[in-house]
């Protein structure tokens, strides 16, 4: 069977394979002797290697093997793959599909939707939907079919699907060279002031909170990612943008812009769901919660899509509409902005 690279590192992706609550009577117990008790077929030597890669959470948090976990405590095992079963269970779930053909189809993503099974989400997943639609779809190189890249639950917007092994290897190919083009609408916590840049760090997994990704400054900690921004529209207190992909590491945008001071607006993974810039007082934090009521997720929306067919050699760009969520709250935004006068703290 052939394999094929994701672009946007979905390897370094960490899948739940176990999910344990101790018991109310549970003594204090080290997490490698836990799990050994809990899992068949494994070894205290396969634990304690897992623990060692940061694969053993308690509370969502990496810990060691020496770990002593309490009554009440949530441990999960988390692998860099999914398993077979939760891969490929198919679902009838309907698809947005903007275009389709022998070779590819490119489909809108609602908010919501995990993009593939991992974490708790074990169905309900573009994949899911994939494996009941279509049959025989190739392979990538983590065994998820049809998939040459990935959008987070919560965003929302473009995806290209192969159909064929070709397709497979030719949308690969333009991705991890950097020909595709991938245009993300964001709204971002503070007031840019350059009308655009650049964002350039390496990102891997956060040292401490494995759910997160961080930028780090060495080689060995993260892979290169670039990411390109403009500024659309000013806010005062929020900032919508335009960012342009060179590379898709795993929550690159959230990860860069956080990086630079300008968190994406209601992202709760990294914090934006607070009032991180503005005022404290009592209407401003209620046009706040008004707002995160409205778009219940990170502002975040993948736009275009561009790349070169497999067969014809067209290139081919897609456009997506703004939801009706993230463009409602950028209207509350611009009714606001324009009866204020911002100071920025």
């Amino acid at each position: 069977m052939t394999e094929y690279k994701v672009e946007n590192e979905l390897e370094d992706e960490l899948y739940e394979h176990h999910r344990f609550e101790a018991s109310k009577g549970q003594s204090a117990l080290r997490v490698d002797k836990f799990l050994i008790n809990m899992i068949e077929n494994t070894t205290r030597n396969k634990i304690q290697k897992a623990a060692e890669n940061g694969f053993i959470l308690v509370n969502d948090v990496a810990v060691k093997s020496n770990f002593k976990v309490k009554a009440g405590d949530v441990v999960c095992l988390v692998l860099p793959h999914p398993t077979y079963k939760q891969l490929l269970t198919p679902e009838n779930i309907p698809l947005d599909i903007v275009y389709e053909d022998e070779q590819l189809l490119v489909v809108n993503k609602p908010a919501g939707m995990v993009v593939h099974p991992g974490h708790g989400n074990y169905s309900g997943t573009l994949i899911n939907a994939l494996a009941y639609h279509f049959d025989n779809l190739p392979l990538n190189s983590s065994e998820r079919p049809g998939l040459v890249h990935r959008i987070d639950k919560d965003t929302t917007g473009l995806l290209v699907v192969a159909k064929t092994e070709h397709a497979m290897a030719y949308l690969s190919k333009q991705f991890a060279e950097k020909t595709s083009e991938r245009e993300y609408v964001a709204l971002v916590w503070g007031n840019i002031e350059e009308d655009e840049g650049t964002v350039e760090g390496n990102i891997g997994r956060h040292d401490t909170n494995r759910m997160r990704m961080a930028v780090h400054e060495s080689d060995e900690k993260g892979k290169p990612a670039v990411t390109h921004y403009k500024v659309l529209e000013r806010f005062g207190y929020v900032t919508l943008v335009s960012c342009q992909l060179e590379t898709g590491r795993t929550h690159q945008i959230r990860v860069h812009m956080k990086h630079i001071g300008h968190t994406l607006f209601n992202d709760e993974r990294y914090d934006g769901n607070v009032i991180l810039k503005g005022t404290t007082f009592t209407k401003y934090k209620q046009f706040i919660d008004n707002c995160f009521k409205t778009l219940p997720r990170q502002a975040l929306h993948a736009k275009t899509l561009g790349f070169e067919h497999p067969i014809t050699k067209e290139f081919l760009r897609f456009d997506t509409p703004i939801p009706k969520d993230l463009q409602e709250c950028i209207e509350k935004w611009r009714v606001y902005s324009k009866a204020q006068t911002f100071i920025e703290e």
